[in-house]
């Protein structure tokens, strides 16, 4: 079974998040997208467990809105530990599945001693990479800690600012129960086939979304391949079967630290070029924040191109509304793009339909000839983004090539630029290719 998951986001109850972020609007953001399993997000917040105590029921180590939802959920959340390491403070972000809400109670107990657990949805925790792991693994094989965002400036495990240059330095003797790490808006699987102690776990992509809105979640999940529908299953093929894994990523030009930059100064600028700059604002002669790609060079211990053995397949992909709203000029939540977005999921199973499986026959159908050769242009990579950076997204340009691609079927695709070969997702996990 072709299960697509999405396992990290937020409550109402972490900053900067929606008020509107409840399980039922995540429901239906879920069916809109095709998303079968979301993450609770923010379980160490005491609120939002008894949230998902009083709206949610157990259901094969999953939870399911009561009455009969449509979508799972498992028990996630984020934290950040800080800690010192060579003199130098270090804050991490780290995400954690659990298998049961009463699991979850346990973790808490042990982590309230290193934070206040009802400040934030993703409280910070006085205790190092190996602490935090060690609190997670002591408490059953099926609980998993992995890396959030890894190249984000700011908060990740290879983080310019605050982060460490391996694994083993965040984890220390628990790195072997570091099973798979999360690649971040900014990041791509060939980003990170170039840092080699990545080819030993599994790759994970997900929204870290604040919204319950179909334009943020999903934006990032991942495809597994599950011979059953339960999170011990799920636990097992992220840990034992990364051939079973592929991923939805944005292009990571469309992440808001992909290149170096100042947002302050409106300066961006690629890495090669950062290097040369010595990172120094040419505008105000401040340091720039370092961006995800030049962070990349640093650590790359392979060249660029480079495919490992044994590397995951993934499908590169922009939201529709960002689509929408990128063909029309106009910004994603306008009225024009929202009508326009709800009026197609009106012909179409889901998002995802568009976004990846429907023959451009279909598409032209469903979403008209403009959108049409916008969304197959997504999944071609030939839609230019300006790359984001210091905090600011990418931004796409309505500017394609001249190709006719009418009547052309999405399986037509050049191969290394959509799902590295295949777009039935079925067909994609099965065939091998």
């Amino acid at each position: 079974m072709m299960i697509i998951s999405d396992l990290h986001m937020h409550s109402p109850y972490s900053r900067a998040t929606s008020k509107d972020m409840t399980f039922k609007a995540l429901e239906r953001g879920a069916v809109a997208k095709g998303l079968h399993i979301l993450g609770t997000g923010d379980f160490t917040h005491p609120r939002w467990r008894e949230a998902i105590k009083r709206e949610l029921v157990e259901e094969g180590g999953f939870y399911r809105l009561r009455g009969g939802g449509k979508t799972l959920f498992a028990v996630t959340g984020e934290v950040c530990t800080n800690f010192e390491l060579g003199g130098r403070s270090r804050r991490i972000h780290h995400l954690i599945l659990l298998p049961s809400l009463e699991v979850a109670e346990q973790l808490c107990e042990a982590l309230s001693q290193h934070g206040d657990l009802l400040s934030d949805g993703r409280p910070n925790l006085a205790m190092t990479g190996a602490e935090l792991a060690e609190a997670v693994v002591e408490l059953g094989d099926d609980c998993l800690i992995v890396p959030a965002h890894i190249w984000t400036p700011w908060f990740s495990l290879y983080g310019a600012h605050g982060g460490v240059n391996s694994i083993r330095e965040c984890y220390e003797e628990y790195a072997p129960h570091i099973y798979a790490a999360e690649t971040g808006l900014s990041s791509d699987p060939p980003m990170n086939w170039r840092v080699s102690e990545l080819d030993n776990v599994t790759l994970l992509s997900n929204s870290d979304s604040h919204s319950a809105h179909p334009w943020r979640i999903g934006r990032e999940a991942n495809i597994m391949d599950m011979k059953e529908v339960t999170y011990a299953e799920m636990v097992d093929t992220i840990k034992c079967h990364k051939e079973k894994v592929a991923t939805i990523e944005v292009d990571p030009a469309y992440g808001k630290y992909h290149w170096t930059g100042h947002r302050s100064c409106g300066v961006s600028v690629p890495p090669r070029r950062a290097v040369v700059m010595n990172g120094i604002c040419p505008v105000c002669g401040r340091k720039m924040t370092k961006g995800v790609a030049e962070r990349v060079e640093e650590l790359a211990d392979r060249e660029e191109g480079v495919v490992p053995k044994g590397s995951q397949k993934f499908i590169r992909m922009l939201p529709l509304c960002e689509l929408i709203a990128t063909l029309a000029g106009k910004d994603v939540f306008s009225t024009e793009v929202q009508r326009r977005y709800w009026g197609i999921l009106n012909h179409v199973k889901n998002e995802y339909e568009v976004l990846i499986e429907a023959s451009y026959d279909r598409l032209e159908e469903a979403c008209g000839a403009d959108l049409a050769r916008i969304v197959l242009a997504s999944r071609e990579g030939r839609l230019e983004i300006s790359p984001g950076y210091d905090g600011v997204y990418g931004t796409p340009k309505g500017e394609l090539t001249s190709d006719d691609v009418k009547g052309r079927n999405a399986s037509e695709a050049p191969k290394e630029r959509l799902l590295r070969g295949g777009t039935n997702l079925e067909e994609y996990i099965n065939d091998g290719r």
